[in-house]
């Protein structure tokens, strides 16, 4: 039977350990930060059972060592020590599970020097959701140091310490998650607000490397063919890398992304049988890799892959980031790849108005060139030059006569080649010309600082034109308008119905083009259609609005000038529908 003093004081010692515990909870529970909760639970451990160090070591889930996260009393050095699972008395502790309790280490093998005067150890395991995570270590310099009590009291602890340290993990992931989300958004606008497309490929490969912390980031894109991988992209590559040959999309590893449209991650690329540059990858210190496919409307573009400089796993959350990043990249390459065709498609429309020009002065310069000849040829006849034969004036004549007749079938052929061509009919949506007209001149009006107002009038009604002829007309009266503006200013093009009888139909649609430039005189609006030998620019030969002027002709439509100095000038299309 137990003596009453002995009950109290099992009492005592129970509700003393109780509110040890208590408060060793609140304490190492008052933080999220993994680190430090850490560290506060190894102080408590080494203080409850008067130890003069210790160490928390958790395993790596990447290389499967054990590594010290949180170290107290150990030299300097002691946190770059790593030892196997099974490795030394801690690593007997994680492979097995159960607690060890050494009075005398220098008489048990297990033990590794790190310490000087270590006479005895005691480690613990710690176990998260049921698995063993890590191990609580305390040493002393005396031996048997540690009894059962104090193995019983750190095992209790340890269980406090197991909640804490899911806690901070389960917290940390949650904020390194939001850090990618933000991150994810970031790079989405940066990539979005580039308009050339090797400008967009290094932003992209540069900031994903920022985004997942990687040593380095390559983005390979399909050739015309489907059969190649060719580098486009890298950042915090060397030469070696940068000078790689290309790759196949049928026999190498970032083939097979693109071939699956699936991530793949290899945990060491330095000896992967199926890495195609082992060699340069162990020169560029290159080890992990994490390759993503790039996708548009469900086919693969290409591969965006980062590499780490140590062994590291991808954790779950990172491949989807990066998946959801490469995702996002695809759209904004495809865009700007759509993009550089339109400013191709700019130049080519650019083109198309200086042949149209051409045509159109080549036009006017048989027109004028056709009045004197006809002079000359009437004066020729009227002359009824004859001369006897054996006259070499008889053969300058007749030559005189074939050449002014040779002369007019070349005026006749100019002018049948450059008549304006019937427009060819078909149903147009103006509104979708004016908006791409904004996207097509996007980077030439930000060149010139010109802001675009585009005013169209919903459910703007469709006419029946030529597409082609309108475009070149509304691309026409655009650049002359940006021209007007040398020091920037503002581009309005507006577009809406109009109606015969205030009850009718819309019979007619009006689109204007206003710019803020100087503005011209009367007599430069005087002279704006007459010739195409006369322009009213400073630069350029003004054969631009003859060509406006004669595809509105040409579509039954007119075209209005207003303009004053100082205030701008507008160009308004009444076209009927």
């Amino acid at each position: 039977m137990i003596e009453p003093s002995a009950e109290i004081r099992e009492l005592k010692e129970r509700l003393h350990r109780a509110e040890t515990l208590a408060r060793v909870s609140r304490v190492i529970h008052s933080t999220l930060e993994p680190r430090e909760a850490l560290q506060r639970i190894l102080g408590e451990a080494v203080r409850l059972v008067k130890a003069s160090s210790g160490s928390v070591c958790l395993v790596n889930p990447t290389s499967g060592f054990l590594e010290i996260e949180a170290a107290e009393g150990l030299p300097m050095d002691a946190p770059a020590l790593r030892l196997r699972v099974g490795e030394g008395i801690t690593g007997w502790v994680a492979r097995s599970g159960r607690a060890a309790r050494v009075g005398d280490v220098l008489t048990d093998r297990r033990y590794i020097h790190l310490k000087g005067g270590v006479a005895s150890e005691m480690a613990i395991p710690l176990r998260v959701s049921g698995e063993v995570r890590g191990v609580l270590n305390v040493d002393s310099d005396r031996k048997e140091a540690f009894s059962a009590e104090d193995q019983e009291l750190l095992e209790e602890l340890a269980n406090l310490a197991a909640q804490s340290i899911q806690n901070s993990w389960v917290f940390e992931s949650a904020r390194q998650r939001a850090r990618l989300l933000e991150s994810l958004v970031r790079v989405s606008q940066r990539i979005n607000s580039t308009v050339s497309l090797d400008e967009a490929l290094q932003v992209v490969t540069r900031e994903a490397q920022a985004l997942i912390g990687a040593k380095m980031c390559s983005l390979m894109m399909v050739d015309e063919t489907g059969e190649w991988l060719d580098l486009r992209a890298c950042h915090g590559a060397g030469e070696l890398y940068r000078t790689k040959p290309r790759l196949t999309v049928a026999d190498s590893l970032l083939g097979i992304v693109v071939r699956r449209r699936k991530p793949m991650q290899v945990e060491n690329v330095q000896v992967s049988g199926r890495y195609n540059n082992v060699a340069i990858a162990r020169a560029e210190g290159l080890v992990s890799l994490l390759a993503v496919p790039l996708q548009f409307e469900h086919r693969a573009i290409g591969t965006l892959a980062v590499y780490t400089g140590e062994p590291h796993l991808f954790a779950d959350e990172e491949v989807r980031t990066l998946s959801a990043y490469a995702e996002l990249s695809g759209l904004a390459l495809e865009k700007t790849r759509l993009y550089d065709r339109l400013v191709s498609t700019e130049e080519e429309l650019r083109q198309s108005e200086r042949l149209s020009a051409l045509g159109l002065l080549a036009a006017e310069v048989a027109h004028e060139i056709r009045n004197p000849l006809t002079v000359m040829k009437m004066l020729h006849h009227s002359l009824d030059l004859h001369f006897p034969e054996g006259d070499p004036r008889r053969t300058d004549v007749r030559i005189m006569g074939e050449k002014m007749d040779h002369l007019n079938r070349i005026v006749d052929r100019i002018l049948d080649f450059a008549r304006t061509a019937e427009p060819a009919l078909t149903e147009v949506d103006v509104s979708r010309l004016l908006n791409d007209l904004g996207f097509l001149m996007r980077a030439k009006l930000k060149h010139a600082g010109v802001r675009l107002s585009l005013r169209l009038e919903s459910g703007l009604p469709r006419l029946t034109g030529d597409a082609t002829q309108l475009e070149q007309a509304f691309l026409n009266l655009s650049l002359n308008a940006v021209d007007a503006m040398p020091s920037g200013g503002e581009l309005m093009i507006r577009a809406r119905s109009l109606r015969s009888a205030q009850d009718g139909e819309p019979d007619r649609l009006v689109v204007r083009f206003r710019d803020s430039g100087e503005g011209m005189s009367a007599e430069q609006q005087s002279r704006l259609f007459t010739s195409l030998l006369s322009s009213t620019k400073p630069q350029g030969n003004g054969l631009g609005l003859a060509i406006v002027k004669r595809v509105v002709e040409a579509h039954r439509g007119e075209i209005r000038v207003w303009s004053v100095r100082g205030r701008g000038t507008a160009f308004t299309l009444v076209l009927p529908l």
